[in-house]
């Protein structure tokens, strides 16, 4: 007992402080090192040193060492250091499958900080100070001297005459070099004849032996003889200790005794009902666990049931939330290992399907009988589509239905021409093969109406299309608005819980029973009530189903995630379709935005299509010539039932498309050159056989300048009826003024009332037209002015002569079209932009042009007079017989100029005309005078004179209109000087 290592330090003292007594601490005190050999001394090597790394009892009992140290057998057999386990039985398997694996801190302890040791430091400072107090006074005693030095050193030099080799640690006789080299052979060997020296030798090695035993011995009693005063006093004390411990073992036994009685009444009862609760809610658990697992394992046969009905977003809502549970709640379940992988395949399956599916019902949609009345086809299929698309963020379905927008405009066509075509008897099919050939060979009547037949599908197949895609826009829209009010809810659940945190005071309990918060165990009893009584509400719905739709009474059937997830409002649709949307949207509102502007788009574009194709129809029939080969009645009706159908098509896509109306635009252009072009070479060709003389007006021109009068600038109606009845008039009336005209004038204004009907048809060409109809007045006063003015006529018509009436009728004509310049202006005024007003302008300078025009007439009309003057007053002689001759032709002159233009002419242009006529007579009758020297003197030659002036005046009075007229006849004689 007095050579164990492993036992402790014998205490010193009375026994009553010994386990109160703290361990020297060997850097306070520092002696000189002691070389006594201990109880069990290792081969001594010649160093002082190494006889003194194992502990002596006597001296190093104060003094901890790692043979104090406890391990525990785990520690022991994996210690690091050893290259090779020991074979042993219980140990050469131990640690060979052990894993590194991170230590997770225990939730049941608590968390222990240096504020937990301030009792205890308070309580244990006063001995401290107590025992540093007397370790001062009461110094260790020196256990060694001198003696005890020299004594060891002999003993030490005893030692050393013991070979190393028997202070080996691994000193062992079964190894074959130790044993031989303790034992030699030659010893043994007695061949030879040498048996009596080897029996010497051996006796030799075995009192050798002898020997080093002896030594050891000695040493050995002697170091027990040094610590035999420790031994016996170990022994008393291991007496005391006896008696102490039995007296503890006593104590003990009587405590754990009244332990158990108190545990048996107070504990045992309220324990056992604590662990059959725990036990019930662990079982309530596993029930609703297996009851779990029972629904997940119905999930697949459950998804093929409802995409059978083309469910699919039930299909993948009960997708979703089954995979959420094998993720959080059936996690590690060995037979549900290929579930989830399964399940995913099967989703990538559904996106197939519905992407099949939304393309399927795009085809029938578009592309059923446009004679059916109904606009939306199966709209609760399309709804459920459009929500799984959305789920799974599958956008691009709207390029699906934009591609089944493009063929379907390109069938409606195509069927058309052929339901046209086959109703035509005269188009050979077999002959001509294609349909576009076919479809050139209808006239414009058969084409028009094939036309009005395909803009009328195109409106049905725009309202089709627009159906379609309301019902889309109000599902991304109700979606929108679910996750703006979702948010907006979470955000005020948030606040809600922020406060309520900031109010609680929570208090953890550390009483812990196997394993488990007691206060758990109480929290879960109580919970559960509660939570069975909320899941029994959702329960009521008759057409549920297990844990997907929140059917197990139980609260661990439901996760925070999942439920949160089943959270769902109901919304109704414009077609009053139910629509329950879901909180697993993943689209952001960012997303949701883009795709409903993108429907907008999709519809804008369903009418560009339709556009579009009207536009190659068109351009198709157009290769020949045939639209520039229409008349204006019949371009106009095309015009107007291309602008009815880009008008309707606006109503219905609330955007205008410019394809059409581009082409119409385009058309319109050609239409107006080939009109312009029609309308001048018919006046040209009707100015170069004009004769210039006045025709008659028919009744027709007649009702169609009253129609102008009354503020109706178009082409009336003909009445074959009424104007059978009446015969032609000499003049035109226009507002009460008589104005005779040629031919020429009657047509030209047919024709510029064509121009304005034609703004009126189509309001797109109303500058072109207008600078047409510019372009037409000034040809027409241009090309009048050279036959009339320039003498043209002469050689086109093979007139004789421009006589003076050809000149007034002339004049006539370009006051009447003068009078029709500002009617017009104001026609096209109305029809023009505020930008556009500029281009007015070409009226004021063909006004300008006119009214020089007629003042050159006039002045022409002046000049023949004034030759006429010339010619005869230049022969005038003052003589008898009075009138004189010259006289005579003068008035016979002045008559036939009145009687031809007094018809042609106003009045008061007459008189202004023969105003201008003897203002000239007199400067020349003036000029004759004076050069005869004929004088206002009274004398016979004067009274000559005013006899033929008496008799010019009163023939000229004589006139019809010049009655008044204010001749001045006295300016012919000079002022007398």
């Amino acid at each position: 007992m007095a050579s164990s290592h492993s036992s402790s330090p014998v205490p010193q003292g009375s026994s009553s402080d010994v386990f109160f007594k703290k361990e020297v601490d060997p850097t306070k005190h520092i002696r000189p090192v002691q070389s006594l050999p201990d109880v069990c001394p290792k081969e001594p090597t010649g160093d002082s040193n190494s006889l003194c790394v194992a502990p002596s009892l006597v001296t190093d009992q104060h003094r901890w060492t790692i043979y104090h140290s406890k391990v525990n057998l785990p520690a022991a057999l994996n210690d690091p250091r050893l290259a090779k386990r020991e074979s042993d039985f219980f140990t050469k398997t131990w640690g060979l499958d052990f894993v590194d694996t991170e230590v997770i801190p225990s939730f049941y302890l608590p968390q222990i900080s240096k504020e937990h040791f301030t009792v205890y430091q308070q309580e244990i400072s006063q001995r401290e100070k107590i025992h540093e107090r007397c370790k001062k006074i009461c110094p260790p005693k020196d256990t060694f001297d001198r003696t005890l030095l020299h004594t060891h050193d002999k003993s030490r030099t005893d030692l050393e005459q013991v070979p190393k080799i028997f202070m080996k640690p691994d000193f062992a006789l079964d190894d074959s070099l130790t044993f031989n080299s303790v034992l030699p052979w030659s010893h043994f060997n007695t061949a030879g004849g040498k048996g009596n020296r080897d029996a010497a030798s051996s006796k030799l090695l075995q009192e050798k032996l002898s020997h080093y035993l002896d030594i050891v011995e000695v040493n050995i009693a002697h170091q027990i003889s040094l610590r035999s005063e420790a031994f016996f006093h170990a022994m008393t004390s291991q007496h005391e200790l006896q008696d102490y411990l039995k007296k503890t073992s006593q104590a003990v036994k009587m405590l754990r005794d009244k332990i158990a009685q108190i545990d048996k009444v107070m504990c045992e009862g309220s324990l056992h009902i604590l662990r059959l609760a725990l036990t019930r809610n662990n079982c309530v658990k596993v029930y609703n666990k297996l009851k779990l697992m029972a629904t997940v394992h119905q999930t697949q046969p459950t998804v093929q049931v409802l995409l059978s009905t083309s469910e699919f977003v039930g299909a993948l809502d009960l997708i979703a939330t089954t995979q959420e549970v094998l993720q959080q709640e059936l996690q590690g379940i060995h037979s549900f290992r290929h579930l989830g992988s399964q399940l995913c395949e099967l989703e990538k399956l559904i996106d197939k399907m519905m992407i099949a599916e939304f393309s399927t019902y795009s085809h029938s949609d578009l592309n059923r009988p446009l004679e059916d009345d109904c606009q939306i086809l199966e709209e609760e299929r399309l709804v459920s589509l459009v929500f799984g698309l959305l789920k799974q963020r599958k956008l691009n379905f709207l390029e699906i239905y934009s591609e089944e927008m493009i063929i379907t405009a390109k069938n409606i066509i195509k069927q058309c021409v052929i339901n046209k075509v086959s109703q035509i008897e005269d188009i050979d099919t077999d002959v001509v093969l294609k349909l576009a050939d076919q479809m050139r060979m209808l006239n414009f009547l058969q084409w028009f109406d094939l036309l009005k037949d395909i803009f009328s599908k195109f409106t049905i197949f725009l309202q089709r299309v627009k159906a379609t895609l309301n019902i889309i826009h109000s599902v991304v829209l109700s979606v929108l608005d679910k996750n703006q009010r979702t948010r907006e809810l979470e955000e005020i659940s948030q606040q809600k819980n922020a406060a309520k945190d900031n109010s609680l005071d929570t208090e953890v309990a550390y009483l812990i029973h196997e394993g488990m918060f007691i206060s758990d165990a109480f929290s879960e009893s109580e919970l559960t009530p509660i939570a069975i009584d909320t899941t029994s509400q959702r329960n009521a719905s008759p057409n549920s189903e297990p844990c997907s739709s929140d059917s197990v009474s139980e609260p661990e059937c439901t996760t925070d995630s999942s439920s949160s997830k089943e959270q769902t409002s109901s919304s109704v649709t414009p077609g009053a379709v139910d629509i329950m949307v879901n909180e697993d949207m993943k689209l952001t509102d960012l997303e949701l935005g883009k795709l409903a502007n993108n429907v907008q788009e999709l519809l804008y574009s369903a009418s560009d299509i339709c556009h579009d194709r009207a536009v190659k129809f068109l351009m198709s029939r157009a290769k020949d010539g045939f639209l520039e080969k229409l008349n204006s009645t019949e371009f106009i009706t095309l015009s107007r039932l291309m602008e009815t159908f880009i008008l309707e098509t606006e109503q219905i896509c609330g955007r205008k498309s410019m394809s059409l109306l581009g082409a119409l635009q385009g058309q319109a252009n050609k239409f107006v050159n080939r009109f312009h072009e029609e309308r001048k070479t018919k006046l040209s060709l009707l100015l170069d056989n004009e004769r210039w003389k006045q025709a008659d007006v028919p009744a027709e021109f007649q009702d169609l300048v009253d129609s102008i009068a009354d503020g109706k600038i178009a082409l009336p109606e003909k009445k074959s009826w009424a104007t059978e009845e009446r015969k032609p008039a000499e003049v035109l009336i226009v507002e009460g003024q008589q104005y005779a005209v040629v031919g020429t004038v009657l047509l030209l204004i047919r024709i510029i009332l064509e121009y304005c009907q034609c703004v009126d048809n189509i309001p797109s060409v109303t500058t072109d037209m207008l600078t047409r109809l510019s372009d037409l007045l000034k040809y027409f006063n241009s090309r009048s002015c050279q036959l009339v003015l320039g003498a043209g006529a002469l050689q086109v018509v093979g007139l004789k002569t421009i006589t003076t009436k050809n000149l007034a009728l002339s004049s006539r004509c370009l006051q009447l079209i003068v009078h029709y310049i500002p009617v017009i202006r104001a026609h096209f005024e109305a029809r023009l932009q505020p930008k556009q007003y500029s281009m007015l302008r070409h009226f004021d300078h063909i006004t300008k042009d006119y009214h020089d025009h007629i003042a050159e007439i006039s002045a022409k009309l002046v000049a023949i007079m004034d030759s006429l003057f010339d010619k005869l007053l230049s022969k005038y002689e003052v003589k008898a017989p009075v009138p004189s001759a010259c006289f005579r032709n003068i008035c016979k002159q002045m008559a036939k100029m009145h009687e031809a233009i007094f018809d042609l002419l106003p009045e008061e242009q007459t008189q202004m005309l023969f105003l201008r006529i003897n203002a000239s007579y007199k400067l020349h009758l003036k000029k004759q005078l004076s050069h005869l020297n004929v004088i206002n003197d009274g004398g016979p030659q004067n009274g000559l004179v005013t006899a033929d002036v008496a008799f010019y005046t009163g023939n000229l009075q004589a006139l019809k209109g010049l009655k008044d007229l204010d001749l001045n006849m006295a300016e012919i004689w000079e002022q007398k000087r």
